[in-house]
């Protein structure tokens, strides 16, 4: 399960179509050239993401992963 806890590096490794998502939405990622460390938590608000948004995220990466 995805939460906004999960460190990018994890993420990007265990979900690979999670680079495409974040590319999307602004976030960096290792995958996309810029290496980034932290969680997607962390990546999401260096981008202003609030919390709502960061929540809305988690539900929809964890819908297109259990596809």
């Amino acid at each position: 399960m995805i939460n906004k806890d999960i460190y990018i590096e994890d993420f990007v490794n265990e979900y690979p179509f999670s680079v495409k998502y974040l590319m999307e939405k602004g976030i960096k990622c290792i995958m996309c050239g810029e290496p980034i460390w932290g969680t997607l938590e962390e990546a999401a608000k260096e981008k202003s993401f609030d919390d709502e948004k960061i929540n809305e995220f988690v539900k929809e990466l964890n819908e297109i992963a259990n596809n």
